[in-house]
């Protein structure tokens, strides 16, 4: 089997090569960090499987990448970069990793959270331009977090929320029990959080889910946390919620668009805090990530 990191940016070629291990299938590793559909057919000629870290492939490209059988893609959000059942019907099967960078992302997720609590970004941004403001903020002691979906993420989000003395509840589409959270209707978890986490895996039953009905459900003056996928939000009906004060902040590390235009509306609003879909980007979530992406190639 020979492999190709595709775009291995950010640091990634180097992180490859310090957990390479003797015995790993050989690969080789391109650095080029925006690549177009029309460069595919060419780049992936004669590999086996890819690593992609971040490279759309629109299954018309991948019709002519004769001889590649597996994308392992470097996280869960596959469906964003690519369609797995359509690559599946040209004999490419999709791999993901889950795990590699669950503290991370909850240790993320909980800076935003104080941040927009405290609003943070707005004083620094204030101060930075000779401004002396200050702003009213939030405890959270006390307060509810909600977490919409339930797994490695949510579950690390419920360990440091519920030690910080937060009340944590929580949604998921399928049953599941944890220590310290307690599960409830959807309704329940947006009507009574005072912070709502998402943590839900795109795919077409959840693009879109938090849409202006049910942002409308949610508790009057909460804050909405995003650190997995844009799409889950419908961001008009957001936007529409934060500029009527329904909606006290969103703190958000992911985006319909990204990178985030320069100029993006949501750039302007003054109750919104950005992050630039980093909320895995740790030296010790990068290590377990690569490890984890050699592993399933010596398993191909």
């Amino acid at each position: 089997m020979q492999g190709l990191f595709l775009d291995a940016v950010d640091d990634l070629a180097t992180v490859f090569r310090n957990v390479s291990r003797a015995g790993d299938p050989p690969m080789t590793v391109n650095e080029q960090g925006d690549i177009s559909p029309a460069e595919l057919p060419a780049l992936l000629a004669g590999y086996d499987f890819c690593f992609n870290d971040h490279t759309q492939m629109p299954t018309e490209a991948m019709r002519n990448c004769a001889g590649l059988k597996h994308v392992i893609f470097l996280g869960t959000g596959a469906r964003s970069y690519m369609n797995p059942e359509e690559l599946a019907e040209l004999g490419i099967k999709v791999h993901i990793i889950k795990g590699y960078g669950d503290t991370a992302v909850a240790e993320h997720a909980i800076a935003l959270m104080w941040a927009a609590a405290r609003g943070l970004a707005r004083m620094d941004g204030g101060m930075r331009e000779g401004n002396w403001l200050r702003t009213e903020g939030m405890e959270l002691t006390g307060k509810t977090i909600g977490l919409l979906g339930f797994g490695g993420i949510a579950a690390e989000v419920a360990r440091i929320a519920g030690g910080s003395g937060m009340k944590v509840l929580a949604w998921n589409r399928t049953p599941k029990t944890a220590p310290g959270v307690t599960f409830v209707d959807l309704d329940t978890l947006l009507a009574e959080s005072n912070v709502l986490s998402i943590h839900l895996l795109l795919n077409d039953e959840t693009r879109g889910f938090l849409n202006a009905e049910r942002l409308g459900k949610v508790r009057k003056g909460a804050i909405l946390v995003n650190t997995a996928r844009g799409a889950i939000v419908d961001e008009d009906a957001m936007i529409a919620a934060l500029d009527s004060g329904h909606l006290r902040h969103a703190a958000l590390d992911v985006f319909n668009v990204e990178p985030l235009p320069a100029g993006d509306r949501l750039t302007k609003l003054p109750n919104v805090t950005l992050s630039a879909h980093s909320a895995f980007r740790t030296p010790e979530a990068s290590d377990k990530l690569i490890r984890m992406a050699l592993d399933i190639a010596c398993g191909l």
